[in-house]
């Protein structure tokens, strides 16, 4: 190995996963902080509401397993600039409709342009990142979504100044993914391999790490993992214990996200200028928190046990999850509104970033992709359900006590499954699963 010192592109790399995430939550929160003028304006009822907010996922949950599976056969940055072109496209198409239908349709279209980004992240965490560093990607990778929450909201309302509402805002966010997309080709092209920019210290330094992490799982008597496929997956504990705490953190996070300004507006009375900047102080209080939380657990990983670092991290966050919402329910002033939501909200997205880091912890590497796909399928099955859920239950009680009680029990569900979770071992790696010879591609 050379003495240089190693570049650092991989961070470079994920800084621009961070924008393009970011951007793609500026174009989900869009429509989320524009409603109440929408709803207005075309006299939606707050079902009907709930329907919209939830056709984004219909097309994006969809999308997520075929997506993760063509992210572990053709190059993931290629695939993550090509969906964010798309997804602009969609976005600019949606501030030139005028029905409840065609909102739908395009949001299912941005749905499914948008299905790559989470997915590629985490499969590019497998290339680009040692087992230590992943906490860190994890977190510049999915602050982008409170980050683009709390920028969202005043971009858009700047949208709507200059633009002429909210139809504006809409083109206006289209335009904006436009050009980050071309703009991120240049610094996430390639692998440590291929890059140019990859001097040849860094690139022993990922090469003999992701070496020992994925191709280093042997047992102790020397013996090969045998070739792992969908069944292994299908009769883990590992598997369906990050299904289950995926889906309640992004039932979690998508009922605050689509139904946060609605909730402000109809509680404490808020307009919509004020509304974009109790955003701004709630998602980017979430995003600093997150990003804080990625180099905290990391740190601690340096030195510690990764079951002990993440059983007791999700553990705590999720307890804290909990709670925020239970005193959200009992909150009478605007005061203690915004702090139980920025407390929920924040914890909420330091959990959410550490299950960005269990695929390429729990699956073989030629798996991360899909494993990936699948738990923000299962997630996103979460962003369907309880936008519709919560207008449902606004609709026929006219309060959000209801709901705020099904956030506490969101947060139970987290806690339960990080308990099960064994973060160190890999699906097919008992020792009653090996063979002798090569590992198997698949």
């Amino acid at each position: 190995m050379t003495s240089m010192k190693p570049t650092n592109v991989r961070w470079g790399v994920f800084f621009t996963l961070l924008v393009l995430c970011t951007i793609n939550y500026v174009d989900r929160a869009v429509l989320s902080i524009c409603m109440p003028a929408i709803q207005k304006d075309l006299s939606l009822d707050p079902a009907i509401v709930g329907v919209i907010l939830s056709s984004f996922f219909w097309g994006y949950a969809a999308m997520q397993i075929p997506v993760g599976w063509l992210l572990d056969r053709f190059r993931p940055d290629k695939l993550i600039v090509v969906s964010a072109a798309l997804w602009g496209v969609f976005q600019m198409l949606t501030g030139f409709v005028s029905s409840s239908k065609m909102f739908m349709f395009l949001r299912v279209l941005l749905g499914i342009s948008e299905s790559p980004i989470y997915p590629g992240g985490t499969k590019l965490q497998s290339v680009w990142l040692t087992s230590k560093e992943r906490a860190r990607g994890s977190s510049l990778m999915d602050s982008g979504a409170a980050l683009g929450n709390a920028v969202g909201g005043p971009l858009v309302i700047l949208f709507m100044t200059w633009f002429g509402g909210w139809r504006g805002a809409l083109i206006g966010a289209g335009i904006v993914t436009l050009a980050v997309a071309a703009m991120s080709w240049r610094f996430i092209k390639g692998t440590p391999e291929t890059n140019p920019r990859v001097n040849q210290s860094e690139r022993d330094y990922i090469k003999n790490a992701l070496a020992e992490e994925y191709e280093g799982s042997k047992t102790a008597g020397g013996s090969i993992l045998k070739n792992v496929g969908i069944r292994d997956y299908l009769t883990s504990r590992n598997f369906w214990c990050m299904l289950i705490g995926f889906f309640a953190i992004d039932a979690y996070w998508f009922g605050l996200m689509t139904w946060g300004p609605n909730f402000l507006a109809d509680t404490q009375k808020l307009d919509i200028k004020t509304i974009g900047g109790s955003v701004l102080l709630i998602f980017g209080t979430g995003a600093v928190v997150e990003l804080i939380g990625g180099m905290v657990t990391d740190k601690w990983r340096q030195t510690g046990d990764i079951n002990t670092v993440m059983r007791t991290l999700l553990g705590l966050l999720a307890i804290g999850m909990s709670v925020s919402m239970y005193f959200l329910s009992k909150a009478t002033t605007l005061t203690a509104a915004l702090a139980w939501l920025t407390i929920g909200v924040s914890f909420e997205r330091w959990a959410g970033m550490l299950f960005f880091v269990i695929p390429p912890a729990i699956s073989q590497r030629n798996h991360v992709g899909t494993v990936a796909g699948c738990m923000n399928f299962v997630g996103n099955l979460a962003g369907v359900f309880t936008p519709i859920c919560i207008g449902l239950i606004v609709s026929l009680t006219g309060s959000y006590n209801g709901a705020l009680m099904m956030f506490v029990g969101f947060g139970i569900m987290i806690l339960v499954s990080a308990l099960f979770l064994d973060f160190s071992k890999k699906v097919g790696s008992d020792a009653s699963q090996v063979v002798q010879g090569k590992v198997s591609a698949q």
